[in-house]
């Protein structure tokens, strides 16, 4: 019997027949057509900067030829007739060539991006001056003096947002359309004492279109050492209200008006900043990668956009902005993502890649979290950093100025920021209280954190620790009065105690209220003892309530009166009962404006 012989080649197979659709030609324009729509309101979409570097490109550049193979599939109607399902797969092979291509190209990039390669060059994207704990005060708050304490954040974030939102609680007329935008606040130097700025945003599409065509009217500036929350009106200022935001829907949105401007650019995370009068802007980080075609982001340059006005936009390179005295006002080019990755890369890559893994000689990491310290006209961003064999103490700290991105590590041996806070807890364990991410001091020598020790967001009092001994930490005693000098008293002499040695700090500051407990600033506790009440009788004429961060606000006017008294209900839960012609009596600090804060409402 003869073997059998059978043809793995496919050589003697029959050659597909490719089946065209009719009207062929007129289908390929069609979907040509609805490609260079689909890839415009795709491109308005996802607003990809025209760059190889973005990665945001190659998915935009995936979704353009989906659009085009889609439409060739539908155009052809293969779904239904598998007879052209060949000429879909021809018409294909040209955009799904060129998406290979860019995929290559991609993978490439990885290759000649990656850690295992360019270790160092990851190391060195930031440069890193190493010191002992104080030898410099460039980059570090010294106190010496109570009144040094001025540009010292008294509060973190999340007591600032409570104030903000307290405030824009206040402004009825306000608070039902606008809220806060805190994912894009800033912590800046202004006048000597360091500020969080809030941008407000439109609260939902409804409220967007019954507002967009004035826009939004302030934003919110508080005091982090005063612990005072402003709303600052623009059309006080002679300013347009702000008109570029990133709550907008179309070509008012930040997103967009950076887009259009600068179609190749890449851009991190903006943020709102004042400058010297007042005027918001939205500061833009131009990055660019540094490491091969994807990797090493860095900061390049800054876009300034006028937030009241989207034509008014300029670039700056990254050296002009160090150096230009208009605009040395500017507060954080680097984020504090960026910078906490960059100094990641130092402290990880700096002995080589096989040893920031095995061995590990020498490797260092930034500790959860971070917080600011001013000085000068900068903000310095700071973080505690461990050893990665041992991260329960630190070695030192990075310190980042957050506009040069000078780096300083100052080493010094004690408990991490965590340790810091816990013991801070630990004085007031029976009391719940849960202390803020602590600022770092330099008190006369003594590396010291400073935290305030708050109750759902509302400083009840501040305690001190220091860096080197965790056990020496004290607060101020008077619940009722969150005193800073009372704490810092009883640490310097806790400090004395332990070491035997005598801080020199003066004491011959004038407080602002909310550092000694005499006033009620935002939700700090009052002292009634010292609060001079006046107080108003009559009916009420109208009665309005709004939700503000959780609490429900009431917003009373009384008869003959224009003025609106506003009360929250976890203050006085009387007020809920409350309707149109009561009669009652409401007390009030003295103060001027359309709304007041009242104290308290009687029947």
């Amino acid at each position: 019997m003869d073997p059998i012989k059978v043809d793995f080649s496919g050589k003697g197979r029959p050659k597909e027949v490719v089946i065209p659709p009719d009207k062929k030609v007129l289908k390929i324009i069609i979907s040509l057509i609805v490609t260079i729509i689909g890839g415009a309101i795709a491109y308005y979409m996802m607003l990809p900067a025209l760059n190889f570097k973005s990665l945001d490109f190659y998915y935009f550049i995936a979704v353009v030829i989906a659009i085009y193979v889609g439409m060739i599939f539908l155009t052809s109607k293969a779904f239904i007739k598998p007879e052209y399902i060949t000429y879909v797969k021809r018409q294909s092979i040209v955009p799904v060539a060129i998406g290979l291509v860019f995929a290559l190209v991609l993978g490439v990039g990885y290759l000649t991006s990656a850690a295992l390669f360019r270790a160092r060059d990851y190391s060195e994207i930031i440069e890193v001056k190493t010191e002992d704990f104080g030898e410099s005060e460039d980059s570090i708050t010294t106190i010496t003096s109570l009144k040094d304490f001025s540009s010292v954040p008294m509060i973190d974030k999340n007591v600032a947002l409570n104030l903000a939102n307290k405030k824009l609680g206040d402004l009825s007329e306000w608070v039902s359309q606008f809220v806060i935008d805190e994912a894009y606040s800033t912590q800046i130097n202004y006048e000597g004492n360091p500020y969080r700025i809030f941008p407000l945003k439109y609260g939902d599409v409804f409220k967007w279109l019954k507002n967009t065509r004035d826009g939004i009217p302030a934003y919110l500036a508080v005091n982090m050492y005063t612990q005072e929350a402003n709303a600052v009106v623009l059309k006080d200022m002679n300013l347009p209200n702000i008109k570029v935001s990133t709550s907008e829907y179309f070509n008012e949105k930040l997103s967009r008006v950076l887009r259009f401007a600068y179609p190749t650019y890449m851009f991190g995370t903006p943020s709102l900043e004042i400058d010297e009068e007042g005027h918001p802007w939205w500061v833009c980080e131009r990055v660019d990668k540094t490491v091969g075609l994807i990797g090493g982001t860095d900061v390049v340059g800054v876009v300034l956009v006028d937030a009241c006005d989207k034509n008014n936009i300029k670039y700056y390179d990254i050296e002009e902005v160090k150096t230009n005295e208009e605009i040395q006002w500017i507060d954080q080019i680097y984020s504090d993502d960026l910078l906490v990755q960059q100094y990641n890369y130092y402290g990880k890559y700096s002995g080589g890649f096989i040893n920031g893994y095995i061995g590990q000689s020498g490797v260092v990491s930034t500790t959860t979290g971070s917080s600011y310290i001013a000085s000068g006209d900068d903000v310095w961003l700071y973080t505690g950093v461990t050893s990665v064999t041992n991260d329960d103490s630190i070695v030192g700290f990075a310190i980042i100025n957050q506009r040069t991105k000078e780096a300083v590590f100052q080493r010094i041996s004690g408990t991490t920021e965590k340790g810091a806070q816990t013991s801070a807890e630990g004085i007031v364990s029976d009391k719940g209280w849960k202390a803020t991410f602590p600022v770092l001091l330099n008190l006369d020598g003594e590396a010291t954190y400073f935290m305030a020790l708050k109750d759902n967001d509302v400083v009840k009092s501040y305690a001190m620790v220091s860096v080197e001994r965790v056990q020496d930490a004290v607060r101020s005693e008077d619940d009722a009065n969150p005193d800073l000098e009372a704490c810092l008293k009883s640490y310097v002499a806790k400090v004395k105690s332990s070491t035997k040695k005598a801080l020199e700090i003066t004491y011959d500051a004038v407080l602002p209220d909310a550092l000694t407990g005499n006033e009620s600033t935002g939700d700090a506790t009052e002292n009634t003892e010292s609060a001079k009440l006046e107080s108003v009788t009559g009916v009420i004429t109208d009665i309005r309530s709004a939700v503000v961060n959780g609490n429900s606000i009431y917003y009373i006017a009384l008869d003959g009166n224009k003025t609106y008294y506003s009360i929250s209900a976890s203050d006085d839960d009387s007020v809920v009962i409350l309707n149109t012609g009561d009669k009652v009596k409401i007390s009030y600090k003295s103060a001027d404006g359309n709304i007041i804060t009242a104290k308290s409402v009687e029947r």
